[in-house]
């Protein structure tokens, strides 16, 4: 089953947009830029606009975070220029506008499984994808490449929480293939072009490729795109989970706004 992220995000944004229409108002969505901005930012900051107006949301950039009080929700836009303190910055972030659940504080109700904590929408994802799929993963071996703070970290430890099995891995393990044909669910977010071939996978394998880079001028996934024949449930890149953890962005955006309307 080849997952059409684009497809299912429309959906998900489609609902948040009712959502948010419920509550009178537009939720606020701010997002730090900084000064460093590359074309590939611009282009993530495109998509994310774009997602924004699907659901319903305001989509403001800033330079200056000390302009968010006013704000549902804010974003920092990643990476940062290699002269700042990316934790420090992620660390201004308050909870309760922290959408991508990026802080230390936001990170840490997270991991704790707090009942109301917010799941960090590759995370999100991951999950959507998997109920999607029918895949219960209690029990199953999952095998998560990549230690990252976006991806591999969150990730294993949702993982984790839901019963799986979990090992981690990277591109310079040893003995990879062998650690990925004893899986049953791999997610991969490490960015390594083709790191995954078809024959390191088991057959029916559940594979969730979160790794974006560039190769040939065309921008590629972790797994080759073979792999989906040995798959029962394969997200290519690009449209594969990338549009979905948008969407769960905005909804936790929603989310958010409608919690600060409660208070």
């Amino acid at each position: 089953m080849n997952i059409d992220g684009r497809a299912i995000a429309k959906e998900m944004l489609a609902r948040a947009k009712a959502r948010a229409q419920i509550l009178g108002r537009r939720p606020n969505v701010l997002v730090y830029v900084a000064p460093n901005e590359t074309l590939a930012t611009r282009s993530y900051l495109k998509i994310k606009a774009r997602s924004a107006e699907e659901a319903g949301c305001d989509f403001e950039e800033t330079r200056s975070m000390t302009s968010s009080s006013h704000a549902d929700a804010v974003i920092v836009q990643l990476p940062l220029s290699p002269d700042m303190n990316t934790k420090e910055v992620l660390n201004a972030i308050p909870v309760p506008q922290d959408a991508d659940v990026l802080s230390d504080a936001a990170r840490k109700r997270f991991a704790d499984g707090e009942p109301d904590a917010l799941l960090p929408p590759v995370v999100n994802a991951v999950k959507k994808i998997l109920e999607f799929g029918k895949v219960d993963v209690r029990g199953k071996k999952a095998v998560v490449i990549g230690r990252g703070f976006l991806v591999g970290a969150p990730v294993a430890t949702w993982l984790t929480q839901q019963g799986a099995i979990v090992g981690v891995a990277n591109s310079k393990t040893e003995d990879l293939a062998a650690a990925l044909r004893a899986a049953d669910i791999i997610i991969s977010g490490t960015g390594s072009p083709h790191l995954i071939k078809p024959e390191m996978l088991k057959a029916g394998v559940v594979l969730i490729d979160a790794g974006t880079s560039e190769s040939d001028g065309a921008i590629v996934g972790d797994a080759d795109l073979a792999c989906a024949e040995k798959c029962a449930v394969f997200t290519p890149v690009p449209g594969g989970i990338g549009p979905i953890a948008v969407a769960c962005l905005f909804e936790n955006v929603v989310t958010l706004a409608e919690r600060a309307m409660n208070t």
